[in-house]
C-alpha cells in the first residue's frame, strides 16, 4: 500500500508539474501589445523563457509608449479588433476599457494575488474585476540632481548672495524654479526640463495643484484646477520656459526625452520616475554616472509634497480565444523573478517580498539606498489620478491650453479658463453630473 500510495503521489507530482510547465500550451501564439522604451525593455527578455517552458509562441505586435497605446486600444475597441491577448496597462489609463480586459481573479490564483502590494491591488481592480496584475513599476518621482554642481563653492557663493539661502537640494517648488534658473545657460545646458504633453505634463500640473493645495477636479469630477492653487502651477511651468531655463523643444517632450536629456549631462535638476536611477548611474549609459545625487520630492506653497503616482501592469483580453495561456504569461512577467529583474535597474516593485529584497540588496549600495531612502519618502505622500475614466479625456482637453499659456500664446488666466469650460462641457456631455 505504501509503494502504491507513493507512486500515485509521484504521478500526480509529474502531473501538476506538467500542467503548470512545460508544453502546456505547445502550438499557442499570443499576440502582445506592449509598451516600449529604455526602462521596460530588459523584462521582455524573459519571454522567451516563458516560450520553452511552456510551448507557445509571444508575437508582440505592437510597442509603443503608452499614450500610442491608449489610442490604439481605443481604435481597437470602436473596430472590434481586440483578439489580441496580452496588453500593457496602467493605473492612470485603465479605467477607460472597462470591456477591453478580463478578469484576472477568474485565472491567476488568489494566493498568487495576495503576493502583491495589497494597495496596487486594489487599485488594479476596477468595478470587482481584477483588470491587471502589476509589474515592478510602481510609478512616484522624485529628485535626481548632477551633484557637482552643489559642490562648486563659487555657484555656492554666488547663489547666497542672489538668493538669500545656502545652495542645497531644493526642498521647495520655489527653490526648485530658483535653482533651476540660476543653472540655466542656454543653449548648451539648463536648470530643468518637463514632459510638455500629453498626459505627462497633464499629471504634472496635477500634482503641483495638489501641492499647492488645490484640486484637480472636485469630488463630483467637475474641474477645480481654474483656481489660486491651479494658476501658481500653471505659472512654475510658464517662469521656467520664459527664462530659458529648459530645453526650448520640451512642449514635445515625453519621459524618454527627459530620461536620455538628463543622462546626456545638460540638465541641473530632473523629477523623475524611479526606473531610471540605473540607467542614469551607467557609465556606459550615462554622461553623469558617478555624480547622480536623489532627494524626495519638492513640497509645493502649501507644505505638501507632490506625490502623482501610478503603476505598470499587463491584462488579458477579454476576446482572448487562450485566455489561460496569456493569463500564465502574465503571471510570468510579474513573478518575484521578474520583479527582481526590474528592480534591479531601479524600478519600484508591487510584490511585498520583492521591496523586502529591494531593500536588502541596497543597504551594502549608497547609490541604490539614496535612491531608496529619497522614492520611499516620497511615497508616503504618494496619490494616484482621480477616480475616473474620463480622466485622460479631460486631460487631452487640458494639456493643449497649458502649451498655449508655456508658449505665450495665452495667458494663464485665459487657458485655464478656457481647459476648464471644455472640461466642463465633456463632463457634462458624458452624463458625470
Amino acid at each position: 500500500m505504501k509503494r502504491s500510495h507513493l507512486h500515485l503521489t509521484l504521478a500526480a507530482l509529474l502531473l501538476s508539474t506538467a500542467s503548470a510547465g512545460a508544453g502546456q500550451f505547445d502550438g499557442i501564439t499570443l499576440e502582445a501589445k506592449l509598451i516600449g522604451g529604455e526602462q521596460y525593455e530588459k523584462l521582455y527578455s524573459r519571454i522567451a523563457e516563458w516560450e520553452k517552458e511552456t510551448g507557445a509562441t509571444v508575437q508582440i505586435i505592437s510597442k509603443k509608449n503608452h499614450f500610442e497605446l491608449d489610442k490604439e486600444f481605443k481604435s481597437d475597441l470602436a473596430a472590434g479588433t481586440t483578439g489580441w491577448c496580452v496588453g500593457s496597462n496602467h493605473s492612470s489609463f485603465a479605467s477607460q476599457y472597462p470591456a477591453l480586459y478580463t478578469d484576472l481573479s477568474a485565472l491567476i490564483p488568489a494566493e498568487t494575488v495576495a503576493e502583491f502590494v495589497p494597495a496596487n491591488i486594489a487599485a488594479a481592480t476596477l468595478d470587482g474585476k481584477l483588470v491587471m496584475l502589476p509589474r515592478a513599476q510602481f510609478d512616484v518621482s522624485a529628485l535626481y540632481y548632477q551633484k557637482s554642481l552643489y559642490e562648486d563653492a563659487d555657484k555656492a557663493a554666488s547663489f547666497k548672495e542672489k538668493h538669500g539661502y545656502d545652495l542645497a537640494p531644493p526642498e521647495t517648488w520655489d527653490q526648485f524654479r530658483e535653482q533651476a534658473m540660476f543653472f540655466a545657460d542656454p543653449p548648451n545646458f539648463y536648470g530643468t526640463q518637463y514632459a510638455g504633453k500629453d498626459e505627462a505634463i497633464n499629471g504634472r500640473f496635477y500634482e503641483l495643484i495638489v501641492a499647492n493645495g488645490g484640486k484637480m477636479l472636485n469630488d463630483d469630477f467637475s474641474p477645480a484646477f481654474n483656481s489660486d492653487a491651479g494658476k501658481e502651477a500653471l505659472q512654475w511651468f510658464v517662469d521656467l520656459y520664459k527664462a530659458g531655463a529648459v530645453p526650448p523643444g520640451t512642449t514635445n517632450y515625453l519621459w524618454d526625452d527627459l530620461g536620455n536629456g538628463f543622462a546626456s549631462g545638460t540638465i541641473a535638476l530632473n523629477l523623475d520616475w524611479p526606473g531610471w536611477s540605473g540607467f542614469f548611474n551607467d557609465p556606459s549609459a550615462s554622461k553623469v554616472a558617478g555624480n547622480v545625487g536623489v532627494a524626495p520630492a519638492p513640497k509645493g506653497s502649501a507644505g505638501v509634497r507632490t506625490g502623482w503616482s501610478g503603476f505598470h501592469g499587463f491584462s488579458v483580453t477579454e476576446a482572448c480565444a487562450n485566455k489561460e495561456a496569456a493569463a500564465s504569461l502574465v503571471d510570468f512577467l510579474t513573478n518575484e523573478d521578474s520583479q527582481k529583474l526590474e528592480s534591479s535597474a531601479g524600478p519600484l516593485p508591487t510584490r511585498s517580498a520583492v521591496w523586502d529584497w529591494v531593500i536588502e540588496q541596497a543597504k551594502d549600495d549608497a547609490y541604490k539606498n539614496e535612491v531608496l531612502q529619497a522614492f520611499q519618502e516620497t511615497a508616503k505622500t504618494a496619490f494616484p489620478v482621480p477616480p475616473t475614466p474620463y480622466w485622460i479625456e479631460a486631460g487631452n482637453l487640458i494639456f493643449p491650453e497649458l502649451q498655449a499659456a508655456i508658449l505665450g500664446d495665452k495667458t494663464v488666466d485665459q487657458a485655464l479658463a478656457d481647459a476648464s469650460e471644455a472640461v466642463d462641457e465633456m463632463m457634462q456631455d458624458n452624463g458625470v453630473y
